[in-house]
């Protein structure tokens, strides 16, 4: 029997929520693999020694530039330049709400279907590119919170998800939340594991 699975079709049928308060723009592909034991989710651990997010995991992604058709030409550009998906191979599924960063970007979420390939990452801003399964990022012993005060937003909460020697958290954490509540039957606990506060 194999492992879990995620059901896109609400993602496909989800009406996205917009932000357009931020000063940048970005988008990000969320890369669906189906293997046959289960289904997976690619990241992408960004370099150490970038000014923003240094070392944290991401979905494939980044702001956009002037010549990007459409937010969605954006992630597709950001994709193919950090591990190497050329935007045919990328079956988009649908979009998820967009979320606010610290660093005063409006990113904008698109799931999509990637081939299960070796992917090149582009060796300045991907340290490493990370395949996580999703049964891992299911298991409520690697899930855990914490809420903080925000300079901007005030009282927020921070998902942690920790699997096989990873964290993904902030901003990819929660776009992850909402992708795993719309997709699994994850539900975000409404209990607080530590707080900042």
């Amino acid at each position: 029997m194999g492992g879990p699975r995620l059901d896109l079709e609400p993602i496909a049928d989800h009406p996205p929520i917009g932000i357009d308060d931020q000063e940048h723009d970005a988008a990000v592909v969320a890369p669906v693999i189906e293997r046959e034991d289960e289904d997976y989710l690619l990241f992408t651990r960004r370099a150490d020694d970038l000014g923003k997010h240094p070392g944290q995991m991401s979905f494939p992604g980044g702001g956009a530039e002037p010549e990007d058709e459409s937010i969605l030409a954006t992630a597709l550009r950001e994709a193919n330049e950090e591990i190497g998906l050329g935007p045919a191979e990328a079956d988009v599924v649908g979009q998820l709400d967009d979320i606010r960063t610290i660093t005063e970007y409006a990113v904008t979420p698109f799931v999509a279907r990637v081939p299960d390939r070796e992917y090149e990452r582009d060796g300045v801003e991907v340290a490493e590119i990370v395949v996580l399964p999703l049964s891992g990022l299911l298991d409520p012993a690697n899930y855990e919170t914490e809420r903080r005060t925000h300079p901007y937003y005030g009282d927020i909460v921070i998902h942690y998800f920790h699997v096989d020697g990873y964290t993904v958290w902030g901003a990819t954490g929660r776009i992850l939340v909402q992708l795993l509540e719309l997709t699994t039957e994850f539900e975000a606990p409404e209990r607080i594991d530590r707080s900042t506060l």
